[in-house]
């Protein structure tokens, strides 16, 4: 189901066909780097991840990561959208693109959309995200969004100290 569309993008909930696609980026070598190795190395673990983690959010709270793909020729380039961690208090805004489409201004217009969407149609308040200290690509989107660091904060169940960044709406 389509959610929102940009010049270029189309951002739509993510299905169990879309296994092939997630197998490939969470096994991406930057994915594990910034994001973390998730386990998924099969259509069957890809399928449980959609399954378990967007398919479940979008039913228990109407939003997640959506699959965003290009408008032109329906290629999918990776996911961007919302989520509600547990040991955050405030709605996080993600996103995360095969390497090839970095650079294209694709990951600014997808997490632009999800903004204007978070604000205009969820009427939340308050947005965050983290990103790995390492991580310098995300954080200078995350400004570029408007969101501003505020501290660094231990991820949950790991030793792992990520930075938050947070936006007043």
């Amino acid at each position: 189901m389509k959610v929102l569309e940009t010049e270029r993008l189309i951002l739509r909930q993510q299905s169990i066909e879309d296994a092939v696609f997630i197998l490939e980026l969470l096994n991406d070598p930057s994915w594990i780097q910034y994001i973390g190795d998730k386990g998924v190395r099969t259509i069957d673990d890809a399928q449980d991840y959609i399954l378990n983690g967007a398919l479940k959010m979008y039913a228990r709270l109407g939003f997640g990561f959506y699959l965003t793909e290009l408008k032109d020729g329906g290629i999918p380039i990776g996911i961007c959208g919302l989520v509600k961690r547990d040991f955050l208090e405030d709605v996080d805004v993600g996103f995360a693109f095969l390497p090839k489409f970095w650079g294209k201004g694709y990951a600014f217009e997808a997490a632009s959309a999800v903004m204007s969407y978070a604000q205009s149609v969820l009427a939340l308040k308050r947005i965050v995200a983290i990103t790995t200290e390492d991580n310098h690509a995300s954080a200078k989107l995350l400004e570029k969004l408007g969101l501003h660091f505020e501290s660094m904060i231990r991820y949950e169940g790991t030793d792992e100290e990520v930075r938050l960044f947070a936006i007043n709406v």
